[in-house]
């Protein structure tokens, strides 16, 4: 009887040592969480969750239809990082939400601003006079003046960045004229102008992809790289450092363009 007990007492005690040991497992294993928009964002997420869980780092994302609250969310520590924004609202964000204090640690992708014709098929061809439509809103109408200038065709007013109107155009040597247009619409216009800029999600709808089909378009040193947002002061932690890794890989510049066709490009 006494064999029996000891033999009860030592299985017992086997099984707490393992019991402590798949606790410790647990323990030992780190969850990021990111915010970020449906498509791409949440896609390109799930792409690298495989090469995390080997860093023994567990990826959730909280998918968000809006560009406000996932800021907010990061900067009130409901989730560590988010992924649907480029610098340029990130910082926009912040004069608008002083409380916010996030920081930008990684571009990843381009969703191109392009411009598109079906009258001319270089932009060397374009005529004096010519008709350009560009988004009426004025975020997207700064951002096409700003591809317009670096396409050569226009000349900005020096200092004037991403918050530019038509007015701040200070030369215009081919003599442009310009219609804004709500954004949805451009493609519309594209039999009635020489040229039009549209975003790349209103170009998808209407079966545009801006490698094959823009005449000139943003390219991964555009200033509109989608970013990786974190809390000032997070840069360091291992599960974050990780997310960056990963998301700087092989594997996610190989899933954007296996997958989106050029729609999409990779900023690294």
């Amino acid at each position: 009887m006494k064999k029996i007990f000891t033999l009860v007492l030592a299985i017992a005690a086997l099984a707490l040592v393992g019991c402590g040991g798949a606790d410790n497992n647990a323990k030992s294993e780190k969850v990021v969480k990111v915010g970020a928009s449906p498509v791409p964002h949440a896609e390109i997420l799930e792409a690298i969750k495989p090469e995390l869980e080997k860093e023994g780092v567990k990826l959730e994302i909280a998918e968000f239809n809006d560009y406000v609250q996932p800021n907010l969310a990061t900067n009130d520590k409901e989730i560590d990082a988010n992924f649907f924004q480029h610098e340029p609202y990130l910082k926009n964000f912040m004069q608008e939400h002083p409380e916010v204090k996030l920081i930008n640690v990684l571009g990843v992708h381009v969703e191109p601003m392009g411009i598109y014709s079906h009258k001319i098929k270089k932009l060397d061809e374009i005529k004096d006079g010519a008709q350009v439509s560009i988004p009426s809103d004025p975020t997207n109408g700064g951002r096409s003046l700003l591809l317009l200038q670096r396409a050569g065709l226009i000349k900005l007013k020096d200092g004037v960045g991403e918050t530019a109107t038509i007015a701040d155009i200070a030369e215009n040597p081919k003599k442009l004229n310009f219609k804004e247009i709500e954004a949805p619409q451009l493609p519309r216009t594209l039999d009635d102008v020489d040229i039009s800029v549209i975003n790349t999600n209103w170009a998808m709808q209407a079966d545009l992809i801006p490698t094959r089909d823009a005449l000139f378009m943003e390219d991964k040193t555009s200033p509109y790289v989608n970013i990786i947002a974190i809390r000032a002061g997070d840069e360091n932690r291992p599960e974050i450092k990780a997310l960056l890794k990963a998301l700087h890989s092989d594997t996610v510049k190989n899933f954007i363009n296996d997958k989106y066709k050029g729609a999409i490009i990779p900023a690294f």
